[in-house]
This record gives C-alpha cells, sequence and structure tokens, in this order.
C-alpha cells in the first residue's frame, strides 16, 4: 500500500484554478454575448472609490472617451456614470490586423449615503480620468425623547 502526503493548500489552489477557468469562460470579453452587432466589444472602466474626511472621491478610468460622451447623474442616491467610447476603427485606408481596445457604451453605478447634497457634488475630467467629489452628507444630531413615567414626564438626553 502507497501512502500519499494530503496537501490541503494543492487541493484550494486546484479547486480556484477550475473556478477561475469557469468564470473566465462564462465572461469571456470575447465571447458573442459581449460583442455588439457591430462587432464592438462591451466594456466597464475601472474605477476606484475613496473616502477621506470630509468627501467621498471617485475616479473613472476613461481612455479615448472625449468630456462631452461621459453622463454624471446623481437620482434617488444613486450616482451613475454613463457614456460611450466611440470607434475609430471605420476609418477608410487602415488595414487593422487586430483589434483588442472595447468599445461601446457603459454605465456605471453606485448608491450614495442618505443626505448627499446634489447641489454640491463636483465633477473633472482630466487625461482620461474622470474625478466625483461628493461631500459627505452631515451628522444627524441625536434628539432628545420624553418619556412619560406615570403622571412625571422624564426626559433622557444622549450624551454625544
Amino acid at each position: 500500500m502507497t501512502i500519499i502526503r494530503w496537501e490541503p493548500v494543492r487541493e484550494l489552489q486546484s479547486i480556484q484554478h477550475e473556478m477561475n477557468r469557469l468564470f473566465g469562460a462564462a465572461f469571456d470579453s470575447q465571447g458573442s454575448s459581449a460583442t455588439s452587432s457591430t462587432g464592438a466589444r462591451a466594456w466597464i472602466p475601472a474605477m476606484d472609490l475613496v473616502e477621506e474626511d470630509e468627501q467621498f472621491v471617485l475616479r473613472a478610468d476613461l481612455p479615448g472617451v472625449q468630456q462631452e460622451d461621459v453622463n454624471v447623474e446623481l437620482q434617488d442616491n444613486v450616482l451613475t456614470i454613463a457614456g460611450e467610447r466611440k470607434s475609430d476603427h471605420g476609418r477608410g485606408g487602415e488595414g487593422y490586423y487586430r483589434i483588442e481596445r472595447a468599445v461601446g457604451t457603459f454605465s456605471r453605478s453606485l448608491t450614495l449615503p442618505e443626505g448627499v447634497d446634489p447641489e454640491n457634488i463636483k465633477a473633472s475630467f482630466n487625461n482620461g480620468v474622470l474625478e466625483v467629489r461628493v461631500p459627505k452628507p452631515e451628522e444627524r444630531k441625536p434628539r432628545r425623547v420624553a418619556i412619560n413615567v406615570g403622571a412625571q414626564p422624564a426626559t433622557i438626553e444622549s450624551s454625544a
């Protein structure tokens, strides 16, 4: 009888590799489900969201997108960034051998905390990076609640 040493880390790596392969096949951007009728591949821009002392800062990488092709909206505390990266493949005289850059429309949405003032949201676009600054809402102050004990009203105050 041969004794085989069990290595749980190797088993986990094998499972991870198979899961990556499975999801890679399901969400492969070169598959027909991610390609539009014009042959353009769908894309989702990368975004970072950073919390600073007084505001949230969102940065989205939008290379090849013009400022006029980007729309930033806030509706019901949902911040939506949408736009389009247009294709330059239709220009005459150029022979393309390989096209890998994704083009087309995109949309990303984030839910913001309650109380954000839409008038103070600022957006800027520089070198293909969209930056949206969202001031944090003011903290709601605790309120006093009166409690009636028998015929005597008692007041409870918070220490905040």
